[in-house]
């Protein structure tokens, strides 16, 4: 069996991406079980030993709303932090932010949504009233010298609503931008895009003056697109893209958001496409393996199933 791609480089494509890793985050807050915080912190040094070098831990959300991340603060405690890795956590407000700076954490990420309908259900309240709500927190985020990175999610379709203007999403995305926030992380929630929607998403963001150094792309693969709308993504310039390590992961306020792109199955495209990422495939696929093994079901990933 291969265990590694063929490499066959493809013009237009940046050298090198770097690979933003959700599973901890994104990935653990769907689980139905609470996973116990000394797995979440062997799951980072696992991540972190693979050679991810950006990968979001927690969240300080209000546990009534994602349990599975209660443990936030214990897990920054015990965990410990490999030299030259970043690792980054979800602040929804105020409140989550003063719990971040007591952790002295160096680097925050807030939330936002490009529909009204997500807004409501995710932040309780409209999308001028989030942009209201994160300002604050990036000032003072920003004032600690904490970066700041913005999440737009429902970027391409909504379930309620159809499909997301790309104006709308232009929109939304300068705003947070203009609070301060470093990176703009363009989500399709629900999985629903195709290369042409991400090239003409991005080409709208450019005529607006926000180039591809400003923005990540955080795709799912509910109807098997992820991969190659990360190519349109690469092949516009972005060099950030956000994955999560087995798959694993979708969102808990939209039922018909299915896993992340896994971060195995974009690491194998990459390097067969020659783009560097400095992440140890196999050391990987053996995380997935046996993350796959503590929550009890078999990792989605096609290169996870492929190589165990």
């Amino acid at each position: 069996m291969m265990r590694q791609p063929y490499e066959v480089p493809m013009a237009g494509l940046p050298e090198r991406v770097t690979i933003y890793e959700v599973g901890p985050r994104d990935g653990l807050q769907n689980e139905s079980a609470v996973v116990p915080v000394e797995v979440k912190a062997e799951f980072l040094a696992r991540l972190a030993a693979a050679g991810l070098t950006t990968i979001e831990a927690t969240s300080f959300v209000h546990p009534t709303w994602v349990p599975q991340l209660a443990d936030a603060g214990e897990l920054l405690s015990l965990m410990t932090p490999m030299p030259g890795v970043r690792y980054p956590v979800l602040v929804p407000n105020e409140r989550g932010l003063d719990r971040a700076l007591e952790h002295g954490v160096s680097e925050i990420a807030v939330f936002g949504s490009a529909t009204e309908t997500f807004a409501r259900r995710n932040l309780n309240r409209s999308v001028a009233g989030s942009i209201e709500m994160f300002a604050p927190v990036v000032e003072r985020a920003l004032a600690a010298e904490v970066k700041v990175r913005a999440y737009l999610s429902m970027c391409f379709g909504d379930p309620w609503e159809g499909p997301t203007p790309i104006g709308r999403v232009v929109d939304v995305g300068e705003q947070l931008l203009g609070l301060g926030c470093h990176e703009l992380s363009i989500g399709d929630t629900i999985g629903v895009g195709t290369p042409g929607h991400v090239t003409a998403l991005l080409d709208a963001f450019a005529a607006r003056g926000i180039g591809p150094g400003r923005l990540a792309v955080h795709f799912h693969d509910t109807y098997g697109q992820a991969l190659v709308n990360t190519l349109a993504a690469l092949r516009a310039g972005v060099t950030v893209v956000d994955a999560s390590a087995g798959g694993i992961g979708g969102c808990p306020y939209a039922e018909s958001a299915t896993g992340n792109l896994a971060t195995e199955d974009l690491v194998w495209m990459l390097h067969g496409l020659g783009v560097e990422t400095g992440v140890d495939l196999e050391s990987l696929v053996r995380t997935s393996v046996w993350l796959s093994e503590k929550l009890g079901r078999p990792s989605p990933s096609r290169v996870v199933q492929a190589l165990s």
